[in-house]
């Protein structure tokens, strides 16, 4: 019985590399004490650099257990060009396997899919940076600019202990980086045509929603349940919700929203112009993807949470509640102004977590690579720029002055719902679309 010969391409061996994974059960729970798995999933990905003759860096940013590996690929010695940040975090939000068909942490290929939590966010990227990572160390290739590769933790709790604590605490570890590109870009969204014909949009993220988490606290006399009470903490904050829960803010037309739209204006024919008549409607005639898009015309503020009494006959006194806010760029003070008109008089509000929004243009040389992989492998295919709902390490990022992007290219299947897949039951991503992005990501480091 004759072995197997050794995986030597990136694409030999970054479905096998994505399913392990995913096997790593890195969830992270928001709270320190419950959030496991990262830095074993951390020494796993260095050892596999190390195989291959690379020399990293682990670091654990701030707390126990909170595992980050950087590892450094050497450009021409004579290039004056800034280094290329590749970045992907290793944490996952917690997965229930009772309400999963596959356990979310087998890692499973099955009928064309990798299965599990984190497959699309994003131990996908994750699985392209580190097989490329190995070919390129392996066939001794010299790219045409220094490429950094980081692989993260805490991404999914807003990167306290991740990104934020490493910008804050160890800039070393960026020094000479001067782009970067992450998660929730590069893949595909196909549209209909007027002549009945499909055309494949390729989203590459230029511009992030701000992420604000604010917790509304209402103060009042504590009582007996069976007296009458002017005032109740529990009302104010429930009519303060309800308040924000209903509230629409206005549309507000960024550059990066705007080009997007007129992109798939041109393909579509769909009037998506930002004074068309029922924008909102028609955005929904794009698929799965319009809940992203549509965000990204607004801010957004959603309750998601609610905290008050102990005791069914007993008037509590405090009531609390949070909120997920994201707020468009340039929108911060007009939004704070917004929610403290709808909170009302009784009720106070303080932010948990605050990250600022992020957008740069859809230009430069960078671009220009993107776009060349992305025609090298679908030549049909065209790149557009688009604002992500949520948000990502690249808020981290931008704040030494790094020029941040999403590209991790997905050809995806026109029928899935990809933006339903994330955080969500049976999590999964097309064996192909990674392959498709695997060669892209190639081409890409190797042009950029």
């Amino acid at each position: 019985m004759t072995s197997q010969p050794e995986a030597h391409r990136a694409v030999d061996e970054v479905v096998d590399i994505v399913s392990q994974l995913i096997r790593f059960d890195t969830s992270n729970t928001g709270e320190p004490e419950t959030t496991k798995g990262e830095e074993e999933c951390a020494k796993w990905v260095a050892q596999q650099l190390e195989e291959v003759g690379y020399t990293t860096q682990y670091v654990e940013s701030g707390q126990p257990g909170r595992g980050n590996v950087f590892a450094r690929l050497a450009g021409p010695p004579d290039s004056d060009r800034g280094a290329l940040l590749v970045h992907a975090h290793l944490d996952v939000v917690p997965a229930e396997p009772a309400d999963w068909s596959v356990h979310p942490f087998s890692g499973s290929v099955s009928d064309g899919y990798i299965w599990g939590r984190g497959a699309i966010d994003m131990k996908d990227m994750a699985g392209m940076a580190l097989a490329l990572a190995r070919q390129l160390k392996r066939e001794g290739t010299v790219p045409p600019r220094e490429i950094v590769f980081a692989f993260l933790a805490d991404e999914e709790a807003g990167g306290k202990w991740g990104s934020h604590w490493l910008v804050e605490n160890r800039p070393d570890l960026f020094d000479g980086i001067t782009e970067a590109v992450g998660e929730v870009g590069g893949y595909s969204l196909t549209v209909d045509r007027p002549d009945g014909s499909q055309r494949r949009l390729y989203l590459v993220e230029t511009a992030e929603k701000g992420l604000a988490w604010m917790r509304l606290t209402a103060d009042a006399t504590a009582g007996h349940g069976s007296f009458l009470h002017s005032d109740n903490a529990v009302t104010d904050v429930a009519e303060a919700v309800a308040r924000i829960g209903r509230h629409t803010f206005p549309l507000v037309m960024t550059e990066s929203v705007g080009e997007f739209l007129a992109a798939v204006s041109e393909e579509t024919g769909l009037d998506l112009r930002p004074d068309a008549p029922d924008l909102d409607t028609t955005l929904f005639k794009l698929g799965s993807l319009a809940r992203i898009i549509g965000a990204t015309l607004r801010d957004t503020a959603n309750p998601t949470m609610l905290k008050a009494g102990y005791k069914a006959n007993v008037i509590p006194q405090k009531a609390e509640a949070v909120i997920d806010c994201r707020v468009l760029p340039g929108r911060q003070a007009a939004f704070e102004k917004e929610i403290d008109e709808l909170i009302g008089p009784n009720v106070t509000r303080e932010w948990i977590t605050h990250l600022d929004s992020y957008e740069t243009t859809f230009d430069g040389d960078l671009v220009d690579a993107m776009n060349n992989a992305i025609l090298e492998f679908d030549p049909e295919g065209k790149t557009v720029p688009y604002m992500m709902s949520g948000g990502t390490d690249a808020k981290a990022f931008a704040r030494l002055g790094i020029r941040c992007f999403g590209f991790a290219p997905l050809q995806l299947p026109p029928e899935l719902d990809f933006a339903a897949l994330f955080h969500g039951v049976d999590e999964r991503v097309p064996v192909d679309a990674v392959l498709f992005g695997t060669n892209v990501f190639e081409h890409f480091l190797l042009h950029s």
